[in-house]
Order: C-alpha cells, then sequence, then structure tokens
C-alpha cells in the first residue's frame, strides 16, 4: 500500500524561500511518477509539479514556472524547491504519485498524502 507523507511547510514572508518534502512507502515504487498540487480556500486544486520515475524530466503550472523546482532523491524521496514566494502562493500542498511509465511527467495522481501548509506573508 503507497502512503505519501509531506514535510516543510511553515510561515514565510513575502519573497523568501520554503523547501518541501515528500516521503513515500509501499512496494514497486520505482515505476511512480510523483508531484504537488495545491489548494487554498474558495480556489480550485491546482496543479504545481510533477516529475517523472527516473526523476529525469519535469514539468510545472504556470503560476509556478521559473520559481519552483521539483527534484527527486531516489524512489521515494522527492522534494520542491519554492524560491520568490507570493501570497498567492499560500495554499495546503499535496504530495501524490501513481505507476506511470511514460518519460513526460503526469498531471494527476492516484495517491495522496494528507498535504502540509505553506503560508506566504505580504
Amino acid at each position: 500500500q503507497v502512503q505519501l507523507v509531506e514535510s516543510g511547510g511553515g510561515l514565510v514572508q513575502a519573497g523568501g524561500s520554503l523547501r518541501l518534502s515528500c516521503a513515500a512507502s509501499g512496494p514497486f515504487f520505482s515505476r511512480y511518477a510523483m508531484g504537488w498540487f495545491r489548494q487554498s480556500p474558495g480556489k480550485e486544486r491546482e496543479f504545481v509539479a510533477a516529475i517523472n520515475w527516473r526523476g529525469d524530466r519535469t514539468q510545472y503550472g504556470d503560476s509556478v514556472k521559473g520559481r519552483f523546482t521539483i527534484s527527486r532523491d531516489n524512489a521515494k524521496n522527492m522534494s520542491l524547491q519554492m524560491n520568490s514566494l507570493k501570497p498567492e502562493d499560500t495554499a495546503v500542498y499535496s504530495c501524490g504519485a501513481r505507476v506511470w511509465l511514460d518519460s513526460t511527467p503526469p498531471v494527476d495522481f492516484d495517491y495522496w498524502g494528507p498535504g502540509t501548509q505553506a503560508t506566504v506573508s505580504s
């Protein structure tokens, strides 16, 4: 059974940085793509970033391109470096995963962590 746990959320001023991490457990995880979504009150869930199972291809939502970087240490540990943060980046960030063998990362996932809150003050 796949389990995902996020960490690293918190409070930061606009222009600052946060680093989120996601730790996964479960079998055969070397074939899972991983990524992040976020959601803030009153807004729809938004795709943030994804990385393929090899860790060599990524894709990003338009609102975070050039500011956020997704990376993967190994099959079960992933990070999201968030720089130049804006108040509109405030949200609960959730880590996701799915079996996905294509080199292009997916934009949705089957398994989810509980989420971690990131708050950016103005």
